[in-house]
């Protein structure tokens, strides 16, 4: 009997020790859990604070494409080679000067918005805006002509500061594009052609006059003699004239006129 409750007590006080492990155990398993729910909320806290982004509080952006106009901004096409403007519209709501600072645009790899295709000017703006006002920027920029028939992102980014010095970059657009090839009747290059072309015709036309003229005047100057004597025409003396068919008192007559003076001409002129 004494084996018996000493074997007894020997298995409650297993099963006592074991419960109170089991317990301990649970106790630290709730401090884990209460300082990981402290960790989250730290930090969920500190990501609002971050996203409390300047452009969301104090600040309004709007977009609008100038050249081309699009009625629907998720279609947007570009003409290749050509100048392409928008506008940027920027309310400051808040309570404090806002400083834009500067505004880019890109081409990018519509798979991998990181990578950069066509990089277009970076204007810096350094413009305050004070309380409650409003500013206007415009902007250009030239697709290059080899990107014709493909798509692209585009990325838009207008940076700004507030009076502490906090400075923020909206992406005023991020999106997929598409380039599209200008097709015209007549341009630039096919005018220049047409151009060239019709000079062309006239030097040959001008060349070809000079070589005929300058080969006929050489085949004036090489005739012989003969042929001259042929082609002129009019007598240089009256012995060359054949005078038998010329009656004989015109003959006589013409003699005594030749043989009469100047002076005696005159005197008779005046009788």
């Amino acid at each position: 009997m004494k084996l018996k409750w000493i074997l007894f007590l020997c298995i409650s006080m297993i099963i006592a020790t074991s419960g109170m492990v089991r317990a301990e155990d649970e106790i630290d398993g709730e401090d884990d859990m209460s300082v990981s729910e402290d960790q989250v909320l730290s930090d969920s806290d500190g990501e609002e604070t971050n996203t409390d982004d300047l452009s969301e509080s104090d600040a309004d952006t709007y977009l609008l494409f100038t050249k081309p106009v699009f009625e629907d901004k998720a279609s947007i096409e570009l003409p290749a080679g050509r100048l392409s403007e928008f506008l940027i519209g920027f309310i400051n709501k808040g309570s404090q000067e806002i400083v834009l600072e500067t505004l880019d645009a890109s081409l990018r790899y519509p798979m991998d918005f990181n990578f950069h295709i066509q990089n277009f000017s970076t204007i810096i703006l350094d413009k305050a805006i004070p309380p409650g006002s409003e500013a206007t920027i415009g902007y250009a920029f030239i697709p290059a002509d080899a990107f014709a028939g493909r798509p692209f992102g585009l990325v838009i980014n207008l940076a700004y500061r507030d009076y502490d010095g906090k400075q923020t970059i909206n992406k005023l657009y991020n999106d997929t594009i598409n380039i599209v090839e200008v097709e015209e009747g007549l341009d630039g290059e096919t005018l220049f052609l047409y151009l060239l072309m019709a000079a062309a015709c006239v030097l040959l036309l001008v060349g070809g006059q000079q070589l005929l003229y300058s080969v006929g005047k050489k085949r004036s100057g090489s005739l012989p003699s003969r042929a001259r004597a042929n082609v002129e025409t009019g007598t240089k003396s009256t012995k060359q004239v054949d005078m038998d068919w010329v009656p004989k008192n015109v003959i006589n007559h013409l003699n005594k006129q030749k043989a009469l003076s100047p002076k005696q001409k005159r005197v008779k002129k005046t009788e």
